[in-house]
């Protein structure tokens, strides 16, 4: 069965080490066994504590980030290429430290909106920079997982499909599809057939409306979607991601177009996207049931 997660966002800016610790809390009070975090520097926060408080409250950590222009790795320019090759080691190094499972996010290019289309060069320098940096998750212990998302945040990955293509250009057994319902609700054709063309290659999967509010609120058919899960036998993580300006700060409010809130309240946000996860999968589980299949 699939864990549960919640985004630490949903909690907290992630400014100060006590927020964090606090957001654990939360989640473990909630009855998630997961909390993604976005990439912590270690200078910052002390990531041994951090650790051992999420490993008492018997709470997993994810962590997903996006690269900046400066670091892209999808740029024609080797020495920013470079930069943002040591930025994901770095970060692939912190989730070793914090005692995290996996990195993800939008680690194949900077998280922007792009002007142009991806050069062929870009391509293959992000696509050679994912593999380098497969090797060095595969040694730590990390999985590495790529965040598939809207044509606003990236010029790159948009489908499944672009995912799995790049994914087998890397030539690495280590690098997985991160996948998430806000944005394939924008880019895919059928996010339930998007799915089951991951198959196995699924390695995380983020749950969001359509409008980043309350589950059920949007226009979205998770029903289909959790349907899908099955069909692939998912046994991964299932993260819960929603975002409001009351509570994250003006660098991602600008980032993911937060212009207006959904909701100003995460405890009950939090406490009713528990209910709806558990709710959808024991109704998809009933489904197959009744349809006679294993």
């Amino acid at each position: 069965m699939a864990r549960l997660g919640i985004h630490s966002f949903v909690w907290t800016d992630g400014a100060r080490e006590e927020s964090l610790i606090e957001a654990m809390e939360k989640s473990a009070e909630t009855g998630f066994k997961l909390i993604e975090l976005a990439y912590l520097k270690p200078e910052k926060f002390n990531l041994d504590r951090l650790g051992k408080r999420a490993q008492a409250l018997d709470i997993d950590i994810a962590v997903t980030m996006g690269l900046p222009l400066s670091a892209d790795v999808s740029s024609e320019d080797a020495d920013i290429v470079k930069k943002g090759e040591a930025v994901l080691s770095d970060a692939v190094k912190a989730v070793r430290d914090i005692g995290g499972s996996k990195l993800g996010g939008i680690l194949y290019s900077a998280h922007t909106k792009y002007s142009r289309t991806p050069t062929a060069k870009g391509r293959k320098n992000s696509i050679a920079a994912i593999a380098k940096t497969a090797d060095i998750a595969k040694a730590e212990g990390v999985d590495l997982v790529l965040e598939v998302v809207n044509r606003f945040e990236t010029n790159l990955l948009n489908t499944t499909a672009q995912g799995l293509a790049f994914i087998a250009e890397t030539g690495s057994d280590h690098v997985r599809l991160h996948l998430d319902t806000f944005h394939m609700n924008i880019e895919e054709a059928n996010p339930a057939a998007a799915i089951r063309l991951a198959g196995d290659k699924l390695g995380y999967f983020h749950i969001g409306e359509s409008n980043r509010g309350y589950l059920g609120d949007g226009t979205l058919n998770f029903d289909l979607m959790f349907d899908a899960l099955l069909d692939i036998d998912y046994q991964r993580d299932i993260t819960f991601e929603s975002f409001s300006s009351a509570v994250v700060d003006e660098g991602l409010t600008i980032a993911c177009a937060i212009w207006r809130d959904t909701w100003t309240e995460n405890m009950p946000l939090a406490i009713h996207a528990k209910q709806f996860i558990d709710l959808k999968m024991a109704e998809a589980k009933r489904r197959r049931e009744t349809n006679g299949r294993p």
